[in-house]
């Protein structure tokens, strides 16, 4: 079957769902009875924001993907079974098992990392079976949900922080509670429309304690990194099990206040550590439960981009082993004083939540933005993430050869192909292979008449011949200021000669592989966008600048049936078509 076909098939099958009220089938649904779907990989892991061992059982783990669901293994990370596969979102924000009944198990939905590719959530779900049945039990428009305390002595006793919507304003953001298994749910803390919640930790000793991070932010347009920072952040503390609120003082810092993470040092249950995104951020340290604080460290290392991070995690049986998760993990041996790195790339490259077994802190599970890892032997080696089917993939497209091949940019870990059939009973990981186009980001584009060749990213030619990589940046052509965005459209057109065709405010167009270039459009854009009416006055702030015009073409679809007939989108609200190429 042609890429065409395969297309068409596709469309087809989409066709199939839509109300009939619009338009009637325009084809028979048996044609296509026999397509079914079928793995074909990779395994390699994606992001995970949540991770969770179970007490009592020290190779037994779970992770939640924010975009694959929740995953367990019963062999610390060698192996891992979808246990969520049925439940109608994909996108897992935050995982806990309760201490006092390890057959139940919470999830958040809702990825709360405020990327600008982010996906939301549907609400919380619970199992009662260690995820061989879940239901839903509310908190359906929280849309971000970013941690799950269970009360350590009753599994039905439960809090959610929930961040609420990425883009707008919502009420249902802030510290929810719930009493009888999440049956029903009440808001404990709440700050305005704008602030959500994005950490909670009990004290070991008495779970009735509980500090609270409340984080107003919002994902602004034409912004990749990073999200918005406003005044309603800050910490709060209850000492009557989230019946009353109070704001954390004593020194902790204020100014351009933005994310907190949280974790109180089992062994000590005074100490409390934050790793804390704000004009003085860092590590800050209380040794008396949270009421007072000092700047434990200023390492840039472990709070760049805090907007991104939060993870901090502290040694059950030592106080003074503090653990920080960045674009590296780092571990401190004085109480934060000093930091040494002690996992990076290969194997992830930005790390987000730690858990430590609390009866045995050799144990532990790591997850990152390439997966979920487990280490048995106290950080010293760790579990593979070749093992879990969970990648992101921004783009996918297929070649033309035979058996034909499917392209992808993943998430951190780059571009990938693999042939849609091998020799043997299954596509492997060794059938997948780098690809030096596309990045972690990009569209991948095999040339339709010669598909050993690929185009990426904003652009480059792979000739899978020699395995050369050459720069065809239609920019170097046509000097200037170009606007760029996380990901920008590169397709080919279906029709001879199959222009190829990349888009940043301007749409260009090459007919020889990118040897010469010619600009065809003129700026797509809106000249003076709006700013949005959803933002808070924080992020309204931040969006007035810079610049009169702001989007990018996000969008180029040349037709199939007509020559020289191009459709394009931007991310500013307009559609545009050319009839004369």
């Amino acid at each position: 079957m042609t890429r065409t076909l395969r297309v068409l098939a596709a469309a087809a099958v989409v066709a199939a769902g839509a109300s009939r009220a619009v338009h009637a089938q325009p084809f028979d649904p048996a044609l296509f009875s026999g397509m079914h779907w079928r793995m074909a990989g990779p395994f390699r892991g994606g992001r995970v924001l949540a991770v969770a061992g179970v007490p009592g059982q020290p190779n037994h783990f779970y992770f939640g993907a924010v975009g694959g669901g929740v995953w367990e293994s019963r062999n610390a990370g060698r192996t891992w079974e979808p246990i969520f596969d049925g439940q109608p979102i994909a996108s897992i924000g935050a995982l806990a098992v309760a201490p006092s009944d390890p057959r139940v198990l919470y999830a958040g939905s809702g990825e709360a990392d405020m990327r600008s590719d982010i996906s939301h959530g549907n609400g919380m779900y619970r199992s009662g079976d260690g995820g061989k049945t879940w239901a839903r039990i509310g908190l359906v428009e929280t849309r971000q949900i970013a941690r799950i305390l269970v009360d350590p002595r009753d599994a039905n006793r439960v809090f959610v922080a929930a961040l609420g919507h990425a883009y707008g304003p919502n009420p249902e953001r802030g510290v929810f509670r719930s009493s009888d298994g999440g049956r029903t749910w009440s808001r404990v803390l709440f700050k305005d429309e704008n602030t959500g919640a994005i950490d909670l930790a009990f004290d070991p000793s008495n779970s009735k304690t509980i500090l609270a991070a409340l984080w107003q932010t919002r994902r602004p347009p034409w912004n990749t990194y990073p999200p918005s920072n406003g005044p309603g952040s800050g910490l709060y503390r209850s000492d009557d099990g989230g019946d009353t609120w109070a704001p954390v003082g004593g020194g902790f810092p204020s100014e351009k206040l933005g994310r907190i993470g949280i974790a109180f040092a089992p062994g000590a249950p005074r100490r409390v550590y934050a790793i804390v995104d704000a004009k003085e951020g860092g590590l800050w340290a209380s040794e008396d439960g949270g009421a007072t604080w000092k700047r434990a460290s200023a390492d840039r290392r472990i709070w760049e981009r805090g907007w991104y991070f939060g993870g901090v995690a502290v040694d059950p049986r030592d106080a003074n082993t503090v653990y920080v998760c960045d674009t590296a993990m780092y571990r401190s041996s004085d109480g934060g004083r000093t930091f040494l790195p002690i996992k990076g790339a290969p194997g992830g490259d930005d790390y987000h939540e730690l858990k430590i077994d609390p009866s045995d802190p050799r144990r532990m599970i790591l997850g990152s933005d390439q997966g979920a890892v487990v280490s048995v032997d106290g950080a010293t080696t760790w579990s593979s993430w070749y093992n879990q089917p969970t990648a992101q993939f921004y783009h996918v497209t297929t070649d033309d050869r035979v058996p034909y091949w499917i392209y992808g940019a993943q998430q951190d870990s780059g571009a990938a192909a693999s042939p849609s059939r091998t020799d043997y009973s299954s596509i492997t990981l060794r059938d997948w292979r780098p690809v030096a186009v596309g990045g972690e980001n990009g569209y991948v584009a095999p040339d339709p008449e010669r598909p050993d060749v690929a185009y990426g990213g904003g652009v480059s030619r792979f000739d899978w011949r020699t395995l050369q990589e050459q720069d065809v940046d239609p920019t170097l052509a046509y000097p200037g200021d170009y606007r760029g965005e996380w990901t920008l459209p590169l397709a080919f057109s279906p029709r001879a000669p199959h222009a190829l065709y990349f888009g940043n405010q301007f749409v260009f167009r090459t007919l020889d592989g990118g040897g010469h270039w010619e600009k065809i459009s003129p700026d797509l854009t809106r000249e003076a966008p709006a700013v949005p009416a959803t933002l808070d006055p924080a992020t309204a702030a931040d969006s007035a600048t810079p610049g009169p015009r702001r989007g990018v073409v996000y969008a180029i679809a040349p037709s199939a049936l007509t020559d020289g007939l191009v459709w394009c989108g931007t991310d500013d609200g307009f559609i545009w078509l050319t009839r004369d190429d």
